[in-house]
This record gives C-alpha cells, sequence and structure tokens, in this order.
C-alpha cells in the first residue's frame, strides 16, 4: 500500500522523531504549518492503512511508525523497477547513472557500493 505525497513527509517526520505527539509534529512542519484537523485526518488514514500506530495517555496519543523507512523505501524502488523498467534493475541502474547528473565523485562511491555488496555475496 502506497502513502499520498501529505502522508510521506508527515511519515518522514515520524521516522525522524521516532515516537511524537500532536504538538510535537505541529511542530516539525515548516511554516506555514497545516491545521491540526489536517494532520488528524492524515494520521488517521495512515493508522488505517497500517503504518502508524499510536498509544494512549488520556485524551493525548503518542503517534510512532509501524513500518520501517528502508522496507517502505525498498518496495517503493522495486515497485518503480517493474512498472516503469520492464523490471530489469539494469535498465534502472543505467537510467539512474545517466539521469541524475550525479559527479564523477558520486558515481565512484556508488560503484564503490556495488562492489561490497558483490563481495559479499
Amino acid at each position: 500500500m502506497k502513502l499520498t505525497k501529505a502522508e510521506e513527509e508527515l511519515m518522514n517526520m515520524l521516522w525522524k522523531l521516532k515516537k511524537a505527539f500532536m504538538k510535537d509534529l505541529l511542530d516539525a512542519y515548516p511554516e506555514p504549518k497545516p491545521a491540526t484537523t489536517t494532520v488528524a485526518t492524515l494520521l488517521k488514514r495512515m493508522t488505517d492503512k497500517g503504518f502508524v500506530a499510536y498509544t494512549a495517555f488520556g485524551r493525548s496519543r503518542e503517534y510512532y511508525p509501524t513500518v520501517k523507512k528502508k522496507d517502505y523505501f525498498s518496495r517503493h524502488v522495486n515497485g518503480l523497477i517493474k512498472n516503469f523498467f520492464d523490471d530489469s534493475p539494469g535498465q534502472f541502474a543505467s537510467f539512474f547513472t545517466q539521469e541524475t547528473g550525479l559527479s564523477k565523485e558520486e558515481l565512484e562511491d556508488l560503484k564503490k557500493l556495488i562492489d561490497q555488496e558483490i563481495k559479499r555475496k
């Protein structure tokens, strides 16, 4: 299941904070801050989707992510490869290295990561 752009923005805040009350989340937003009701609606949808849970403390709720950031983005990237690159990681890598404007140094760093992963397997 996917998150909307607004939900992803809020989810990133939760991943960073690990646990947060509504006030903490509102404080994390840049100006202009969204209405409390907007954030509450996003949290409800994200809870219904299984991405967020909460612990109740009286009338307050402390929210926390139930999905790891790495797991979410791994599924997202794998879906991207499947849907846009004919399920070919090679086509994705070719596009990524040619079209993202990486510097020579960034490409060399990427090559080191790939070489390390090859050795690990």
